[in-house]
């Protein structure tokens, strides 16, 4: 598997509200892929392959969990406001960038408070709320010339190959960017009958805001929600809770907080993948949502179902996948495509 499209999209910044970079990297990438390529008000990027059968849409979010600057002191450390669900226990000692309009500036993320030296034993017990992080760009009170409120400030590590695993921050969802371009390849070399929508959508991560927009706009038949789930087949999580195993394919989506898949359309998608040897998962997540749900409760409803990626340490910049379940994740999409 190329890797390397996976890499860009993934080290390309872009937080809820502020996809413009990530958007326009897709954008080069689908260039010629569909018949028709626009960005609605909000700004999701909806491209669609003309068609004679039933609406389909993909919904594919670009946005990834990070922060907007809200206060810069007067000594320069700049203070930040969450955009996405954070566990504040991965937040400590972190490399970031600030992304300005003038550039993007290498900070240091920590909690204000004693290094571990001079902490006494109840100091070290605690766990740092959002608002006691700060980031350092080593400027000082020059800081202020350089960071404005609103800025937007997004965690700072390389995409790496480990094996048959890719470790990246970003994975959620930029697994699901690559999909949707590989779906849109997928379809144009192979042809197909529905009227195919993929739609990139902004600002999943604070409420499935891009994809409501975007499914009121189409009002597709049939919606694929296509993003990463758990994988916590990791010591210390119980069978039961793991949601996936990496290495069995993709995630057949069942259920999670905020929808519940067309049964008839689940059934079906397996029994393709059965009949063409693709991998899969059935996977119910207890809690959570996706843009599937979006689609689903779209203007008169559609008929949904999510194609997910298991994903260890989500949420963190160590989101891990296995290569193969991509693969397959790629491959029933294409097969369901072409044989619509």
């Amino acid at each position: 598997m190329q890797t390397d499209l996976l890499k860009r999209l993934c080290e390309t910044p872009g937080v809820p509200g502020r996809e413009h970079r990530i958007r326009d990297l897709i954008a080069r990438e689908i260039e010629g892929l569909a018949d028709e390529v626009r960005v609605d008000p909000l700004g999701n990027l909806l491209a669609m392959r003309k068609g004679s059968g039933p609406r389909v849409m993909l919904l594919c979010h670009m946005d990834e969990i990070g922060f907007l600057v809200s206060h810069v002191s007067d000594e320069g450390w700049i203070h930040v406001n969450p955009v996405g669900g954070f566990d504040n226990r991965n937040l400590f000692s972190r490399r970031v960038l600030v992304c300005t309009g003038d550039g993007d500036l290498k900070g240091v993320m920590n909690p204000g408070g004693k290094p571990v030296h001079i902490a006494s034993p109840e100091d070290r017990k605690k766990v740092p709320e959002i608002a006691d992080f700060f980031v350092d760009i080593g400027m000082g009170k020059a800081a202020k010339d350089h960071v404005q409120i609103g800025d937007y400030v997004v965690m700072d590590e390389p995409f790496v190959e480990m094996g048959n695993k890719v470790v990246s921050k970003a994975l959620d969802n930029r697994i699901a960017c690559w999909l949707g371009i590989e779906a849109l390849r997928a379809a144009k070399e192979s042809g197909h009958d529905c009227e195919l929508h993929v739609a990139f959508t902004v600002q999943e991560e604070v409420g499935l805001r891009g994809a409501r927009t975007a499914s009121h706009a189409i009002k597709p038949d049939i919606g694929f929600g296509i993003d990463v789930t758990l994988s916590c087949d990791t010591p210390g999580v119980p069978k039961p809770q793991a949601v996936t195993e990496q290495g069995k394919g993709f995630g057949l989506h069942i259920k999670d907080g905020s929808f519940i898949a067309d049964i008839e359309l689940v059934e079906e998608v397996e029994a393709l993948a059965k009949a063409k040897g693709i991998p899969f998962q059935r996977t119910i997540l207890a809690s959570g949502g996706q843009d599937g749900a979006a689609a689903q409760q779209a203007a008169a409803g559609a008929r949904a179902i999510g194609i997910v990626v298991g994903t260890r340490y989500i949420h963190t910049v160590t989101e891990m996948i296995e290569t193969s379940d991509l693969e397959a994740a790629r491959d029933i999409l294409a097969a369901w495509i072409a044989a619509h």
